[in-house]
């Protein structure tokens, strides 16, 4: 009777540190990593976070992310290409330092808000847009919709909504799966666990992870994101961590998760982007993509095989991601510099 006595009263003990250690860490977080960028306003009590580096000639060149990944996953690559460019990428509504998402996580809605911010912030176009996965459907969406702020895009293996439709009953128990364990780690984040979690996983302990992941079904979701977080800096973990700390993440991967199949149906009635350069860089392992359908996407669009990739390209060949950015903006430049002179030219005759 003792010892339930003392269960019944530990157990909320637990829970009250647990919810102070979160709300603590929390804050914490907040002050020591929103330093790195700035938070633009973009109206209606919506802030998105956003880093700028680089001042180069030329386009800025716009990172967009995959569907659950923030800002830090360009991280590499971004602070390479700011050396020849002025660069930007940041964390769309719901994801990272941003404020919660308000309306569905598609691609429409996304450039409306990014293009937003981007007025926001004053930078003006034109831009040369750099999308991995699901933000590679954004950059597609941005180019073929306001091709006039557009010069480019590289697509890095864009999320393929040619092999949903219709969503069959697999692919709809594949979004519920993940709909639930996303709302399940709200409630992880809240309880402080997952910051446990995180930091034992990110001081390479280990063995709290494991157990906790085994008990919870979530094994293989750490393995991936393992193997994930590995080819990036070891700068940027720490941000990393406070980001899967954070329930509001948990909130906006769930958002996110929820509009694919109205992304799907959105892409499906894209326009292809016309008079314009895309190359589409594709891993090595799956099929590449057929004639066909790579004219759906633009009829001067390229494709690239990343032979030594899997679906993270812009993780497992940096060097191959910056390489094709380069050689669009160097090619931009020199077809910038070519009508600047010949309109001088002309004016004088």
């Amino acid at each position: 009777m003792v010892r339930l006595l003392w269960l019944f009263l530990l157990v909320p003990i637990i829970m009250v540190l647990g919810l102070l250690y979160q709300w603590v860490g929390s804050r914490y977080d907040r002050r020591r990593f929103l330093r790195l960028g700035r938070l633009v306003d973009i109206g209606e009590r919506r802030r998105l976070f956003m880093t700028e580096m680089g001042d180069g000639v030329g386009p800025s060149v716009i990172f967009e992310s995959g569907i659950g990944a923030t800002s830090q996953n360009w991280a590499r690559i971004q602070m390479s290409v700011s050396e020849f460019a002025h660069t930007v990428s940041y964390d769309r509504l719901g994801l990272g330092w941003s404020t919660p998402a308000v309306s569905e996580r598609i691609p429409s809605k996304v450039v409306e808000e990014l293009r937003a911010m981007l007025q926001a912030a004053g930078i003006a176009p034109p831009y040369l847009l750099v999308g991995h996965s699901f933000g590679g459907l954004v950059a597609r969406y941005f180019a073929a919709e306001y091709p006039d702020e557009v010069v480019g895009a590289v697509l890095v293996d864009a999320m393929r909504t040619d092999e949903w439709p219709p969503v069959d009953e697999s692919q709809r128990r594949l979004l519920n799966r993940g709909v639930q364990l996303t709302q399940w780690g709200v409630l992880i984040a809240y309880s402080g666990l997952a910051r446990l979690t995180t930091m034992s996983f990110f001081r390479r302990s280990g063995k709290f992870t494991n157990l906790f992941t085994r008990a919870t079904g979530g094994h293989h979701v750490l393995e991936r994101l393992t193997s994930e977080l590995n080819k990036m800096p070891p700068t940027v973990w720490p941000i990393v961590a406070a980001h899967w700390s954070n329930p509001a993440y948990f909130r906006g991967l769930t958002a996110h998760i929820q509009g694919v199949p109205g992304t799907v149906m959105e892409m499906l009635e894209a326009t292809p982007i016309v008079g314009l350069p895309v190359v589409l860089l594709t891993p090595g392992h799956p099929k590449a993509i057929s004639d066909a359908d790579l004219r759906k996407i633009g009829p001067d669009a390229e494709q690239l095989i990343a032979e030594k990739s899997g679906h993270w390209v812009h993780l497992d060949e940096p060097e191959l991601v910056i390489e094709q950015i380069r050689e669009m903006m160097t090619a931009l430049l020199s077809r910038l510099s070519y009508e600047a002179v010949m309109g001088e030219s002309v004016s004088a005759d």
